[in-house]
């Protein structure tokens, strides 16, 4: 019984050269780039756990047959546009529980500071805080393009220059 291996060569991410031997991580100037021996003198050594280490074939720059998959960017996250009177509606609907800062900074489990700040209109909260204001004063702190679809008055027609030209032209 004859065991074949199939040996992919990995390439330096610094000089572009074909890596022989065993490959080393290193951080140059902040970015993590797997090297050869040669170029691993220009970095910093990063100690990997045997889980992460990358393999032969695997790198960056290997062939790309399975999907990378890509990290979330904060613009993913975003579902709408934060109203701009924030600090307004969280006081209104605050006192109008009955909730002093300091109560409603409790019952979210965030200092009185960050309340006060956000209400002042300094801080804009970040999505979890947010959404506890949200839950904990049933109001709503986001404007997304389906609230504007709503309000601009179900379905009615406005004619835009277009349609004036083409009724003209019916008309003569």
């Amino acid at each position: 019984m004859s065991i074949k291996m199939f040996a992919t060569s990995m390439q330096c991410e610094l000089c572009g050269g074909k890596i022989v031997g065993p490959s080393k991580t290193v951080r140059v100037e902040g970015a993590e780039l797997v090297v050869c021996a040669n170029c691993a003198r220009y970095g910093t050594e990063v100690q990997m756990t045997a889980r992460a280490q990358p393999r032969a074939g695997t790198g960056p720059r290997a062939g790309r047959s399975v999907p990378v998959r890509r990290s979330k960017d904060v613009f993913d996250l975003i579902e709408g546009e934060i109203v701009e009177d924030y600090g307004e509606r969280i006081r209104a609907a605050r006192m109008e529980r009955g909730l002093s800062q300091k109560d409603l900074a409790m019952q979210l489990k965030e200092k009185e500071l960050l309340i006060k700040k956000i209400e002042k209109g300094d801080l804009i909260p970040e999505d979890e805080v947010r959404r506890k204001l949200e839950k904990a004063l049933g109001i709503r702190l986001i404007d997304s393009p389906a609230d504007d679809e709503g309000k601009r008055g179900g379905g009615t027609v406005v004619p835009t220059l277009g349609d004036v030209i083409s009724i003209k032209k019916v008309h003569k």
